[in-house]
């Protein structure tokens, strides 16, 4: 009688042992969100949990923040401001403090994107004349060199998990082309030999690329029949897969860190919030309720 009493006390305690294990590690995949409001009235950086609690609000400036980025670590959010009256390069801690600028010049520097190591940070500069580039910032002795060279407009660079390619948008205007975006394609660049390779081909503009956790998927944003989709393809450009398939703007998607759901801005007309969509079920949650532009996520990994 005492030896059954014993046994089952201690199988129970190891089941709760493992259960609680197994739950920590789920716990530990979840991200926080760092994004973009104006739900003050000015385009501020906040952070929230996956499931839009505990939200924080980390700048406090009249001018605007934004495109948030986590480090890989998840110690610091990298970001861009007009604070000084030039768009420039921020980094401050996951709490807000420790207020860093990274660039300081005459030129636009927008979204920048820590590397997997945290050594470079990759961002897009306004060149005099119209075009937009790639650019590399070296965390050690704050040189930078250009990536691309050239008078297409680009934008939304973002890195593979090994460091070792990036991605980013690169619009192709053909000579009789007078609409506003024009054809913007994704294209693919190996950090090795700086070899660039153009993964979609479809009508429209498609921006906002980001490798999934595990590198095998790409998500990205583009325009569909009925406007702006969400759609993931494989990380070669194959197997383009429309998710969302909405009446509303789809836009921005970052990978939660489990690499099984997607945040993103959905919205019209100047109201815009932050949803996930699971990639399996496809169901929708919708992350935050207020009116403005809720916009712009990035997942802590």
């Amino acid at each position: 009688m005492n030896r059954l009493y014993y046994y089952l006390i201690a199988s129970f305690l190891f089941a709760c042992n493992t259960g609680g294990s197994e739950t920590i590690s789920e716990q530990s995949k979840e991200s926080r969100i760092a994004f973009v409001s104006n739900r003050s009235g000015n385009p501020e950086i906040y952070v929230m949990n996956e499931d839009g609690s505990k939200l924080k609000q980390l700048t406090h400036h009249d001018s605007l923040d934004y495109s948030p980025a986590w480090s890989a670590d998840n110690k610091f959010i990298f970001f861009y401001s007009k604070r000084t009256g030039n768009c420039e390069l921020y980094r401050m801690t996951a709490e807000g403090e420790e207020l860093t600028k990274l660039t300081n010049n005459d030129f636009q520097d927008v979204l920048p994107n820590p590397s997997p190591n945290g050594n470079q940070i990759l961002f897009m500069r306004d060149i005099p004349g119209g075009s937009r580039d790639v650019y590399l910032l070296n965390m050690e002795d704050s040189t930078e060199r250009a990536l691309t060279s050239n008078l297409e407009y680009e934008e939304s660079p973002s890195w593979s998990a090994d460091g070792k390619k990036i991605l980013f948008t690169k619009q192709l205007r053909d000579s009789g082309d007078a609409s506003h975006a024009a054809n913007g394609e994704i294209f693919i660049m190996n950090m090795v030999d700086a070899t660039i390779q153009r993964l979609t081909i479809k009508g429209g503009y498609d921006s906002g690329a980001k490798f999934s956790p595990d590198g095998k998927k790409v998500a990205f944003y583009g325009s569909s029949e009925l406007g702006w989709d969400l759609f993931t393809m494989n990380a070669d450009g194959s197997d383009i897969e429309n998710l969302t398939q909405d009446s509303v703007e789809c836009y921005s998607p970052d990978w939660t860190a489990d690499g099984k759901r997607l945040i993103y801005t959905a919205g019209y007309r100047g109201n815009y919030n932050l949803y996930s969509i699971d990639l399996e079920s496809k169901i929708r949650t919708q992350l935050t309720n207020t009116d403005g532009r809720n916009e712009g996520p990035s997942c802590s990994r």
